[in-house]
Formats: C-alpha cells, structure tokens, sequence
C-alpha cells in the first residue's frame, strides 16, 4: 500500500548529501518491487530515480556542492528511502550533476531507463555496420537504446505495439514490428533477407526466447537481456543455442561494476551535454497522486518515463 503523509527531514550522514526533490522517476522496476518482493524495512520511500538541488551535505563532501542540480541513480536499491519524497539522502556518488540545459523531468528519467541503455549496448560491444533488434522500442529504455545504436552506426529492427509505433520510430528505429499482430521472426527473417540480426536488445527473456529457437539471430549472434516478465523456468533451445554459436548476456543495472557505472555515467553526460538524444516525458502527476502514477505503469499504456513532480 501507498500512503503519503510527514516525515522528519533527513540529515546527511559521511560522504552523503541531502537532495531536495524536484522530479521522482516511476518505473516498472519500482512498481515491481512494491508489488512482488518481500519488505525488507517497516517503512519504505520508493522510487531510484529523481532529480533535484543539493541542499546540504555530511563530512566528507565539498560545501561546493551545495546549490548543484543532479539526478540521482539506485535511490531506493538496498536502502529503505528513496526518491518519492521532498527529500532524499544517499551517497554523493549518486547524485550526478544535472547538465544546465537539462530539465529535472529529464533528469528523473536516466537512472533506470538511459543507463540500462547505454550498458546494454556496451555490454553487446562495437555495433557499427549491424543490424539490431531491439525489443520493446517503444518503452523507455528502448526508446533510448535506439538511439544510442543509431548514434554508434547500427541499424535498428525494433518491436513495439502499434500504439508506441511512432514513438520507437522517433526513437531512431528503421523498421518497427508489431509483435501482436505479426510474426516479428518471420519479418525480421524478411527485412534481412533470412540472415538474421547481428543481436538482439532484450527487455522480456520469457517472451523473447522463441525467438532464439526460430534462429533470429545470424549465427555467432549475442542477445543482451535485461528483464523477463515471468523471472524464473524460462526454457531455453539448447540445440539453437549451440549450433549457431549463440551468445546470452544479462546484467542486473542496479548491481553494475563500478567501471561499467563510471563509463556509462560519461558517456551519458557527454550526450546530454551534446544535445545529441531525444527525452520522452509522459504523464505527470504530482506527490500526492502516487498511486494513480504507479497504476499508469502497472497498465503500460503510457508512452514516455512517469514522473512526479515533487516540488
């Protein structure tokens, strides 16, 4: 259950900084964890991602920061308060600073949904001259990692309902796919003349998986996953899998190497500075209307990140 009322405000502790809230970012991962995990605290703030100012900060950390607009990553990940709240204490490494040009909506949606991009894409390696499938291009990380595969030379496949067609298209994606009307192998299989893709973007291992038996991927493919809407028992062709060389990754963003979380994090500030990607805002509700934003979600109707406006 959602409940919204007072809490004391919170102090910086060692090397961590107090962020007045402007922007909470909802993401499916947050309505997940509040619905289908056991409560690890009495009382949680949920949400990982926002934006706001610093406004105070514990020994350890510069004065300087004070008064820095930053968004924040992994804002409730093993830490019982997050960024659904006026404000939020965490790390100083987690609150990154915000770009000038960049609004706090913006800044409540990178967390999650830019970062699971970029990493994806790091993990997949050197894209240039590919074809990718990406699936789910009209979600937020899709949206994303469109871009960014574009940006790096690839062509894009991408898979989207016909409701989010035209946002996956504005996401960069040379050829959307409605994967509840069509046979997404047979037309990926068409589109690249019965090659295949060079790999597949995952975001949903339990539905994706048959493409891996219809031989979607050219031989030597890589498919990166991210996410399954069913988490465990998922079957697997095993004989797909070896005569054709294939190759499964999966990370978790929450749990990135601190190497992979440094890169990802320049490599997102350099594009937001640059101006060189495209942010999609859906609905936005304020504080007190945080169960209708986590019910928006749960739908999955919307297209663009859910944010609350906080302050």
């Amino acid at each position: 259950m959602l409940h919204v009322g007072e809490m004391e405000t919170p102090e910086p502790g060692l090397n961590e900084v107090r962020v007045k809230i402007h922007t909470s970012g909802v993401n499916p991962s947050d309505v997940k964890s509040r619905r289908g995990r056991p409560l690890m605290w009495p009382r949680i703030i949920p949400h990982s991602d926002g934006a706001g100012v610093i406004e105070a900060v514990g020994k350890g950390v510069d004065h300087a920061r004070i008064g820095e607009r930053v968004w924040i990553w992994n804002g409730q990940w093993k830490r019982p308060f997050g960024t659904a709240a006026e404000y939020c204490v965490l790390p100083a490494e987690q609150a990154v600073r915000l770009p000038p040009k960049i609004d706090f909506a913006t800044g409540a949606c990178l967390g999650i949904p830019a970062l699971t991009a970029l990493q994806a894409l790091r993990l997949f390696g050197p894209v240039g001259g590919k074809t990718l499938l990406i699936t789910g291009a009209g979600s937020s990380v899709g949206h994303y990692a469109s871009q960014f595969a574009k940006a790096r030379g690839a062509r894009v496949i991408g898979t989207a309902s016909a409701a989010k067609a035209e946002h996956a298209r504005s996401g960069g994606a040379d050829f959307v796919v409605d994967y509840q009307t069509k046979d997404v192998a047979k037309v990926v299989k068409d589109l690249t003349k019965g090659k295949g893709v060079d790999g597949i973007i995952d975001m949903d291992l339990s539905s994706s998986a048959r493409l891996i038996a219809e031989a979607v991927m050219a031989p030597h493919g890589t498919m990166v996953c991210y996410g399954s809407n069913q988490p465990t028992d998922i079957a697997l062709n095993f004989l797909a899998l070896l005569w054709n060389s294939y190759t499964l990754k999966f990370f978790l963003l929450y749990e990135l190497k601190p190497e992979d979380r440094k890169a990802t994090i320049a490599e997102l500030t350099k594009a937001l500075e640059d101006g060189g990607i495209r942010h999609s805002i859906g609905p936005r509700f304020l504080l007190r209307d945080i169960a209708r934003a986590h019910e928006e979600v749960e739908a999955g109707r919307s297209v663009g990140n859910v944010v609350l406006d906080v302050a």
